[in-house]
């Protein structure tokens, strides 16, 4: 077969095609590229992918830069051994106010699993409730049980934004069954929520829920100020784009 324009094997084993030939004895046998690029096409088909204004996050940039160093060296040692942790079902659980760096850092661990070429699906919890909601719909493409299949065996799931969900026994349910199918399955899970205790989260998630999380997930709180740049007043802006007013004030 022959490679794609644009494919390419990380470590110049293979043509790029994600096969290498054995000219002796006429066979072929996968690749490990070829196993990197299905987990990234899978990454492509669900979830959201790493949000614009997240690309590029890192240790060195702001929010995550200004954090406590004894978080930022739990993250930096879970990258570090991605593989691993990852293969063993681990993940992180963080908590705290508003505007702290919670989700910057779970995209730096969801951006470093995508580069090692493991699948990840990331998603805001309402939206992935949307989701869920549109394979009822007539002519939906994809069925319920496709996408909680997928959801279920990626290597990361990323779920941003826990609690900000309006609570319903649906809610519960499907949150459940995809918490539990993962526990099961010792899959990762990494969660933001600015929800401030464990007490909080169970009366939102239920304590089904939340102990399987707690058994899966690191706790890690993060609290302070809220580090989001202030919000720009774009009915000041002048024409030439110079001295814009900008308004403090909570996201």
């Amino acid at each position: 077969m022959s490679p794609a324009a644009g494919d390419f094997c990380p470590r110049g084993v293979c043509d790029g095609s994600g096969w290498i030939l054995d000219d002796e004895t006429n066979t072929a046998r996968a690749c490990e590229c070829r196993t990197i690029r299905i987990n990234r096409n899978a990454s492509r088909r669900i979830g959201s992918g790493i949000p614009r204004r997240f690309r590029g996050v890192s240790f060195e940039r702001n929010p995550i830069c200004d954090l406590d160093p004894m978080v930022l060296r739990q993250v930096r040692d879970f990258i570090t051994d991605i593989d691993r942790n990852l293969d063993r079902g681990r993940g992180f659980w963080f908590y705290g106010d508003v505007g702290t760096g919670k989700t910057s850092l779970a995209m730096l661990i969801s951006q470093s699993a995508i580069e090692r070429g493991r699948s990840v699906a990331i998603y805001s919890v309402p939206q992935l409730l949307a989701d869920i909601k549109a394979t009822y719909e007539d002519g939906a493409g994809s069925s319920y049980l496709d996408l909680f299949r997928r959801l279920s065996r990626v290597d990361l799931l990323h779920l941003d934004d826990l609690g900000a969900e309006k609570r319903t026994e649906w809610v519960l349910e499907q949150l459940y069954a995809i918490v539990n199918e993962r526990w099961q399955d010792q899959r990762s899970i990494v969660v933001t929520t600015n929800l401030q205790n464990r007490d909080e989260l169970k009366a939102q998630l239920g304590e089904r829920t939340v102990s399987r999380l707690s058994e899966m997930c690191a706790a890690i709180p993060i609290f302070g100020a809220d580090r989001r740049k202030p919000f720009v007043d774009w009915s000041e802006r002048s024409d030439d784009a110079v001295g814009l007013r900008t308004v403090s004030g909570e996201s």
